[in-house]
């Protein structure tokens, strides 16, 4: 089977952050699997003057490669509802979205995008359940795994070289999370976009993970709103399963749903507050023979049911077989651009969508600086977008992705 992949080859479009994490774990895996990939890139902003182009380009590269099955991880929206909805009305390929971050995207992302979708995995359960409520059947839920290439037997806690380690851009609360460590007497050797030691490339992560006695991870995605009620959000992370498959032993913040997975004590180690994360990191330095025998049964856990390969053979063969019986019914043509450029038409901004960015830009540039300013005014924008404008926000009228490519 072909299949064209869209989504980035870096960590947030940009180079310098490291490749990402999709394009280094997911295409090894289809093409293990025996399929040919192609990739497509939507997250880099420098191939393209704006959204328009890189819309256009998708379909020339739907309509060349002919694929059986278009997999995308979409950030939002990259890819215009238009455009999805070209492909879906003109091409025989099966569409699939694997949704990244449902505990908090949801309600102002997945819902409003899915429909212009074939099968759309989600790793968040409660999504599941959300998707039935909206009417929304052809969720499919799955979860993130190991890359099979980079499976290793965990080496001993005496010979690993970093007592505590994580990886991990240093954004949200990490920073602080490190930061009380520290005053508690525990370095963490950090590594990624924003720490001293900066990025590292795909190939040295699972290096530094096996020569860590302890890997931490982070599972606080941030404020959701429960209802009315803002609460907290912890999300079960790709990182979880690269630990453990690494041969590394994971001491993790708690998450739900964490227990379907790992048997928490056992094969991995949980935590909940700073206490209880220093107390952990103290104890299983001075325990080298309990913290082994954990790392030992995290990884055959991994090895037997986690991996990208397993994932991805159970995923393909669902979406096929549930996106073929609506394939099916389409009728077979070439794409009509025409259609394509009457939302390119739309997606032009004038001069009085022009004055409205400046002003919108002014004065988070003043308080923010020049360049943290266009960012916050961007997802200013968007906050509002969504809530007001639902399904217009990700289309080729949306106004975040016509006024702040660059930013998006």
């Amino acid at each position: 089977m072909k299949i064209l992949c869209a989504f980035g080859k870096h960590n947030y479009g940009e180079p310098g952050r490291g490749e990402g994490y999709e394009y280094s774990n997911f295409i090894p895996a289809l093409r293990r699997l025996g399929h040919e990939v192609v990739h497509f890139e939507t997250w880099n902003r420098t191939g393209h003057s704006g959204f328009a182009g890189l819309n256009l380009d998708f379909l020339k590269t739907v309509e060349r490669e002919n694929p059986d099955l278009i997999f995308c991880v979409l950030m939002h929206y990259e890819l215009w509802l238009e455009t999805l909805e070209i492909v879906r009305r003109r091409c025989r390929a099966v569409l699939v979205n694997w949704s990244t971050d449902d505990s908090w995207k949801y309600p102002q992302f997945s819902r409003f995008v899915a429909p212009s979708f074939d099968v759309y995995a989600t790793t968040y359960p409660e999504a599941l359940q959300k998707s039935m409520n909206d009417g929304l059947s052809h969720f499919l839920l799955t979860q993130w795994a190991a890359n099979a290439e980079k499976l290793q037997e965990p080496l001993p806690a005496d010979r690993c070289r970093y007592p505590v380690s994580f990886v991990g851009s240093a954004y949200g609360n990490r920073p602080r999370w490190i930061a009380q460590l520290a005053k508690r007497g525990i370095e963490v050797a950090c590594f990624g976009h924003g720490w001293p030691n900066g990025p590292v490339s795909a190939v040295e992560v699972p290096r530094i993970i096996r020569e860590s006695a302890i890997s931490l991870n982070f599972g606080d995605s941030g404020i959701v709103m429960d209802g009315w009620i803002p609460r907290r959000s912890r999300q079960i992370k790709a990182r979880i399963f690269e630990v453990p498959g690494a041969g590394g032993f994971l001491l993790t913040e708690n998450a739900d749903h964490l227990g379907d997975f790992y048997t928490p004590g056992k094969e991995i180690a949980v935590f909940d507050g700073i206490d209880d994360l220093t107390g952990k990191i103290r104890h299983f330095l001075a325990h080298p023979g309990e913290r082994d025998r954990m790392a030992g049964a995290g990884h055959a856990r991994t090895r037997a049911e986690h991996t990208y390969d397993r994932r991805f053979k159970d995923l393909l063969e669902t979406a096929t077989r549930s996106g073929h019986a609506e394939v099916a019914s389409r009728k077979q043509s070439r794409i009509d651009f025409s259609e394509f450029s009457a939302a390119a038409k739309i997606h032009e901004t004038g001069w009085l969508l022009r004055a409205f960015r400046f002003c919108l830009l002014a004065p988070c540039v003043v308080l923010f600086g020049r360049q943290r300013g266009p960012r916050a005014a961007r997802r200013l924008l968007f906050e509002i977008s969504w809530r007001l404008g639902g399904r217009r926000t990700y289309s080729a009228a949306g106004l975040p992705g016509r006024l702040f490519y660059r930013e998006s």
